[in-house]
Parts: structure tokens; C-alpha cells; sequence
């Protein structure tokens, strides 16, 4: 039943990460790896003549640094986010009849924007003229703005140009390979029907237009029994097929139909809702003569900054604006602001955020969501919007409570219609699928953070456009936070290059490679600290971890492999005894001596042959699988003061216990067959007499119990409050994260050379980036087109 456990899920730039480490031949254990320290030099930690290194300077000047985070900083402090005119829901709000004068525009100043705003090739929208791959929504916007003109009865020239435009580029209306503008197979044909009424005289053939026509038909026809929501968010194209009374349920406090200006504005048209119009008039207020796409967004868009800067690994450097965004977040999810509850996307992500930062968000707000039925009868469901299904599979993953089956059937469904969506090759054009494989692979309680942190660096693509009705590109500080986390990576990179160095003398200064049964592995250990405590200033916590693996890997060793009886008995006299004499650090001397009496009893059983009761074998198995001595090191040195009397304080005993858990019934979850054949105990072995044999009863409740453990492990680490500081708790988690990466797989280990794979991606190699361009040049490059 050894364990011991050393880590290395390998980095694939391509996929993600996948969990790693096999056992030398004879070895039947892998070694503890995670962030070990010690706060003194101590025996077992350093040497008294090497001392931890010190960070060096940054790969950028301090003056280039702080230039890129204050342009961060200035966007994560700007209380409304810019947002892009949109031709075509300004179009549809320049419809809108004045008060009274239904011959007149209520909003002429967005008329004069449309004559002002056509292009040279004759159309309206965003992107480049000419470019093929927006020319979709180039027809939507030109022929909105087409229509808005014509009943004005002004701009002849205009809407003769803009005609043209979308008759010589009739082929994109039916080419599905390009970026679909939600609701265009509805809207477009709706579009030409209006024309058509008022006397326009399209230059197109009667088989074109009942081409079109037969879009929206058979968009109708393909609808599910849910589809009375996207029904109404396209109401502009939906003409005499919608049903008003019903759409006008789908109407919000503010005024609008789903904060989208043109669904508003066709129901302004259709009945001059006072509601309506109050939003408009806001709409212009705040803008000027063009509106966007959608309004407001300000919640989702502040969300995805503080998620994008978590994902890079750059959050800390902003954590009083993350603080602050987040506050106002849970204030507006206390009030139950639309803005959050009725999208899809932005709740989904708000929940997730704001329970792993601590605040107390239960899941029953969640329960719009619960069944599959809610999304397909939503308009993110009728689009297949693989940006919502993602926000909603990883908001389901933060359960800290038992009975939370919102989340857990959220996670199912989600799940299932994103491999769906793969296997099918339906996901969201502005997503990556190997970033859905990732995620589906990878849950957040497997994610090493400097892995990940890697791996978002090197995909990033700076903000694309983003489809809704129409494209647009909200302004992000992308390009920057792209250059600040790769600058950030190569810098901790050189300090955790000086620490290998060091780790490597301190093994050859106290003698450990002369032991030569020792695995000696400084770069696998340095490289388990480092991909979770990675901020370049915890040096010291990263090598008194590393110098405990390899330790703890050399004392693994002499139990499993060379030591007598003898020899091992009076190792644990020893460590016994130096627990007793030596005042300082109580707590990792008697982590260590409680570690090695385990060991003791489990050789014990191996000699004898003894077959020890479940109670036995948890009371032995939780020490031996040798966590004790890194976690008791790790939480000294991760910033926070740690008295004495927390470290003895319950909710520590509580930490400890549900880790343990965790990483004991994950080892016996993928060791048993091995550990039946060597004539060992196990969990899974001894609890199955209990079910008539059945190994496969006895699996399900090892599974059940490391799944509760783990969520109760999750619910202590992020809840407000608690005698243990925040930080110190973060590293039972991340160890916790570790130990479900390395065990995730069936088989339960990977190669060496993976794992050099995994270690040289975090500690020895660059970054390598699209082009190869300096990480502090900000790119210039074509966004490409997003949905969201």
C-alpha cells in the first residue's frame, strides 16, 4: 500500500496536459510532489552554507512592465467598457418613427451615421472591406441600413450602392463555412420581405429571393418546442410569424429585449412600447448616433478580464481591482441584476468566480439551468453557443457541498452536448476544439496552475470578434495581458532555473547521491513546486519543498527497496527521537514522525503477512502516503503568519484529513490490481468482502468517498473566513489538484519521458509564441471572428 507519488502530467501544446509518471522497474510507488517548505533552515531542508536564491530582475525593463499593467489596470478600472458601433442595430434604430410624426425619425442623428458610414464596395458592418470572412454579416448590416434609408426616403445613391453590394455577394447567404451572425437565416429573409413591401427593387432573381425565403422556412421549420425565445430575440426578421404578446414576456426592467438594441427597436416599431423607447433614448444618450450590438454588458465583459488575467497567471499583480469588480459583481447577484441572471453565459461565469474567491453563492441560483431542456429552449441553446455550454460545464465543477445535484446535472448535460458538439464538428467557430477536449479532459480539480498558465499563453488569440447580430470587437487590454503573462513566464522561469542549480548542489552537499538506491529526481521535484507555487517571490517554499520530495523519495526508497528490518526500526528511533529534542517546527517533526512509525507498520504487515482491518488500514494509510511533512512545511512559507495554535486547530486537522483522504483512496483506486498481485493491502481489497467481492461495488465507494472528501476539501479552502489564512489553505488544494492529475488516468502512471516534458515546459524551456514576436510588442494582427 506505499504510495509514494511523484508528479508530472507532461505538457501538449496541442491538447493540454495529460497526468504522468511511471515507477522505475521495482518500483512500485511514484513520490509526493508539490510545494514543500520549511521556515527555517533545518535539518532535512538546507544547508546552513546555501541559502534559497534570491528572484532576479525581470526579462523587461521595470518601465515596460509598468506600462503594460497600467494599461491593464486602466481598463479593468473603466466603469463602462467601450463598445463598437454596430451598422446594423443602428439601422434598425434609425427605423424607429418620431412621436406623433410616423413620417419623421425619432433618432435622425442615426440616420445622418449610416449616410456617413458607407464604405467604398457599397456596404455597412464591421471588419474589413472585402473581407470574405464577415461578409455574412456585411449583407445583414447593409441591407438593414438599406431599409432604414428607404423609409426615410433618402440616400437614393446610398441604397442603389448597397443593393448592388448584396447582390454581387448573394453566394455568402447560403455558405455555411463563414461566420453566421445569430438569427441570420430568420433575419436576412425578413429583411428582403420588408424591402420587397416598400417597393424596392432588389436586383435579384425571383429564384434568388425564394432561395433566401426558404432559409427562414426551414430555420422555422427546424426549430424545437423551445423556440419561442429566439423567436422573439429575432423579431426585426420574424415579421407576421411572431407572436407579440408572447414576445413581449421576453422583455427586461431596462426596457430592452435581451439588451439587444435591434430587437428593441422592432418592437418599438411595431407598437411604440414606452418601455422600449426609454431604452433607446438611453441607448443614444450614451452613445451619440450609433449604437451597439448589445447593452449593457459591462458585468460579462469585467468578468472575462478578471478570468483572462486568472487563466494567464497575472491576476496578483491586480488583485485590489479584481477585489473590487468582484464586489460589485455579488452586490448586483444579491439584487438579482438581469444583466447577470437572465444571460446565460455571464451567470454561469459570476457563480464560478465568485465561489472560488470566497463568497457565498449557493447553487439553487443556478436551477434555470438545471435541465438540458433550459438550454435548447434558450437562445445561446437555439445557437448552439459553445461559449455558454463551457461557462456552465466549469461553473458546475465548483461543488462544495454534498447534496448540490443543480450542479452536478448541469455538468452532465453540459458535458454531454459539448462532446456532442465535437464529435459532430458544431463548436462555436470562435472556439478552439481542442480547448473544449482540454476542458472536458482536465476538471478544475486537476489544473496545475503554471501548466495551464503555459498553455493559455502560447493559444491565446487576441480578442476576436465577437458574433452576436451582428460582429464586434470589444476593447480588451488583450495584446497587453497576453505580453505581461509571457514576460511574466520568463522571468520566473530564470528563478526557477537559479533553484535547480541550487537543488542540485545541496543534494551533491549533503551526500544524498551517494546513496545509491535514492531516486534523485531535482528537477521533477523543483518542477512539482513550481507548477503550483509560481509566483517568482515563494523561492524559498519551492526549494523546502523540492529538498522534502527528495528526502521523502530517499526514505521511500530504504522502506521498499534495501532496508532490513533492523535498519528501518532505527530510522524511526531517530526521526522519533530528533522530533522530541529539537524545539523548533513541532509540527513538520512529528508530520515526519508520524510518517515513518506508518511506514513501519505497513513493512510490518508486508513481513508478517498480517491482513489489517479497514479502521487499520485508514489509520496507517493516511500518514504513509507521506503528505504530512510537505504540507506542514508548504503552509509556513506561502506568506501568512501560521501560529502554532492554528496548525493544531481543528479546521487544519480537518484540511489535512480530507487531502489524506483523497490521495490515499486515488492511489488504491489505481494500485489495487498491482497491490493483489504483491500480496498487499488496499482499500479497494479490503472493503470488497464487504459487498460479496465485488471489486467493482468496493471501487464505486472509494470513488464516492474521495469525491465527498474532495468537495468538502474545496468548500474549507474557499469559504470566507476560517482560523487558517487563505493562502495556507490554497496549498492543500493545489496538493489536492496534483494528486487527481496524477491519478486521473486508469492505468494510473505515464513515462519518464513525459514527465521531463511536463517539468522542462515549467522550469527549463521558452515560451514559444505565434511568430516568435517580442512578448512586449503589442500585435497588430486581424482578430479572428468569435461567438459569444
Amino acid at each position: 500500500m506505499t504510495s509514494l507519488w511523484f508528479a508530472s502530467p507532461p505538457l501538449s501544446l496541442s491538447s493540454g496536459y495529460q497526468s504522468l509518471i511511471a515507477p522505475r522497474p521495482g518500483v512500485q510507488r511514484v513520490v509526493p510532489w508539490r510545494h514543500q517548505s520549511f521556515h527555517k533552515p533545518e535539518l532535512f531542508v538546507q544547508s546552513r552554507t546555501q541559502r534559497p536564491v534570491q528572484a532576479t530582475r525581470s526579462t523587461s525593463s521595470s518601465t515596460e512592465v509598468r506600462d503594460l499593467e497600467d494599461r491593464i489596470r486602466e481598463q479593468l478600472l473603466n466603469a463602462e467598457p467601450p463598445l463598437p458601433p454596430s451598422a446594423y442595430d443602428t439601422a434598425w434604430v434609425a427605423m424607429v418613427p418620431a412621436a406623433g410624426s410616423p413620417l419623421a425619425p425619432r433618432y435622425p442623428q442615426s440616420v445622418d451615421w449610416i449616410l456617413q458610414n458607407q464604405r467604398g464596395d457599397g456596404s455597412w458592418g464591421p471588419g474589413i472591406p472585402g473581407d470574405p470572412s464577415l461578409r455574412k454579416d456585411a449583407l445583414s448590416s447593409t441591407m438593414a441600413c438599406v431599409l432604414a434609408l428607404r423609409t426615410w426616403g433618402v440616400g437614393d445613391e446610398h441604397i442603389s450602392r448597397g443593393l448592388r453590394f448584396i447582390a454581387h455577394n448573394l453566394s455568402f447567404v447560403t455558405d455555411d463555412k463563414r461566420d453566421t451572425p445569430a438569427g441570420f437565416s430568420v433575419i436576412f429573409p425578413g429583411m428582403i420581405t420588408r424591402g420587397l413591401g416598400m417597393g424596392l427593387e432588389i436586383p435579384l432573381t425571383p429564384a434568388d429571393i425564394d432561395t433566401i425565403l426558404r432559409l427562414r422556412n426551414t430555420e422555422i421549420r427546424c426549430m424545437a418546442c423551445g423556440s419561442k425565445a429566439f423567436m422573439a430575440y429575432v423579431a426585426e426578421g420574424s415579421g407576421d410569424l411572431l407572436d407579440w404578446d408572447q414576445a413581449m414576456a421576453h422583455q427586461r426592467k431596462n426596457g430592452s429585449f435581451f439588451n439587444s438594441p435591434a430587437t428593441t427597436a422592432a418592437a418599438a416599431i411595431h407598437n411604440y412600447d414606452g418601455r422600449a423607447l426609454d431604452y433607446l433614448d438611453t441607448l443614444i444618450s450614451n452613445f451619440g448616433s450609433s449604437v451597439p450590438t448589445v447593452y449593457p454588458r459591462n458585468v460579462y465583459s469585467r468578468l472575462r478580464m478578471v478570468d483572462t488575467l486568472e487563466r494567464m497567471g497575472i491576476s496578483r499583480s491586480f488583485s485590489s481591482e479584481i477585489h473590487n469588480i468582484l464586489e460589485m459583481t455579488y452586490r448586483s447577484w444579491l439584487a438579482k441584476d438581469e444583466e447577470i441572471m437572465q444571460d446565460m453565459t455571464t451567470c454561469a461565469m459570476a457563480f464560478r468566480l465568485l465561489r472560488l474567491h470566497g463568497y457565498d453563492i449557493p447553487s439553487g441560483e443556478l436551477a434555470q439551468f438545471s435541465e438540458e431542456s433550459s438550454f435548447h429552449e434558450s437562445v445561446p441553446g437555439h445557437l448552439n453557443d459553445t461559449v455558454a455550454l463551457l461557462e456552465l460545464y466549469k461553473a458546475s465543477q465548483v461543488q462544495i457541498l454534498e447534496e448540490e445535484l443543480i450542479l452536478e446535472n448541469i455538468g452532465s448535460w453540459s458535458a454531454e452536448l459539448l462532446k456532442q458538439q465535437l464529435y459532430a464538428n458544431k463548436i462555436s467557430r470562435c472556439v478552439d476544439p481542442a480547448e473544449v477536449e482540454h476542458v472536458l479532459k482536465f476538471p478544475l480539480y486537476t489544473i496545475l496552475d503554471r501548466l495551464e498558465h503555459r498553455r493559455n499563453i502560447e493559444h491565446f488569440k487576441p480578442g476576436g470578434f465577437q458574433m452576436l447580430k451582428s460582429a464586434h470587437r470589444p476593447y480588451h487590454a488583450d495584446e497587453e495581458i497576453v505580453a505581461l503573462a509571457a514576460d511574466g513566464f520568463h522571468s520566473s522561469q530564470a528563478v526557477y532555473q537559479q533553484e535547480l542549480q541550487h537543488l542540485k548542489s545541496w543534494v551533491k552537499e549533503v551526500k544524498l547521491d551517494e546513496l545509491e538506491f535514492a531516486r534523485l529526481m531535482p528537477l521533477h521535484t523543483l518542477f512539482s513546486a513550481a507548477s503550483t507555487m509560481f509566483p517568482s517571490g515563494l523561492s524559498e517554499a519551492r526549494l523546502a519543498w523540492s529538498k522534502m520530495c527528495v528526502l521523502i523519495t530517499a526514505i521511500d526508497d530504504l522502506f521498499d527497496i534495501v532496508g532490513s528490518r533492523e535498519e528501518l526500526e532505527n530510522l524511526v528511533k531517530l526521526i522519533d527521537l530528533y522530533s522530541i529534542l529539537t524545539p523548533h517546527n513541532k509540527l513538520n517533526k512529528s508530520a515526519w514522525a508520524e510518517m515513518v512509525r506508518a511506514m513501519m507498520v505497513e513493512a510490518d504487515w508486508r513481513i508478517t503477512g498480517h491482513v489489517p482491518s479497514m479502521e487499520e488500514y485508514m489509520t496507517a494509510g493516511l500518514p504513509s502516503f507521506k503528505l504530512g511533512p510537505v504540507i506542514a512545511a508548504s503552509a509556513y512559507l506561502v506568506g501568512p503568519e501560521l501560529p502554532e495554535d492554528v496548525v493544531r486547530c481543528p479546521e487544519y486537522s480537518e484540511l489535512f484529513l480530507h487531502l489524506s483522504i483523497c490521495g490515499r483512496y486515488l492511489n488504491d483506486l489505481r494500485s489495487y490490481e498491482r497491490e493483489k498481485e504483491e500480496g498487499k493491502v488496499n482499500s479497494v481489497l479490503l472493503l470488497a468482502p464487504r459487498y460479496g467481492g465485488s471489486i467493482e461495488t468496493a471501487k464505486r465507494e472509494v470513488k464516492s468517498a474521495t469525491e465527498a472528501s474532495r468537495r468538502e476539501l474545496l468548500r474549507l479552502v474557499v469559504r470566507d473566513g476560517g482560523a487558517v489564512p487563505r493562502p495556507c489553505r490554497e496549498v492543500f488544494w493545489n496538493m489536492c489538484k496534483a494528486i487527481h492529475l496524477f491519478y486521473m488516468d486508469e492505468d494510473g502512471y505515464v513515462t519518464p519521458k513525459e514527465m521531463m516534458h511536463a517539468a522542462n515546459a515549467v522550469v527549463l524551456n521558452p515560451l514559444r509564441l505565434p511568430g516568435e514576436v517580442d512578448t512586449l510588442a503589442v500585435s497588430n494582427k486581424p482578430r479572428h471572428a468569435c461567438l459569444s
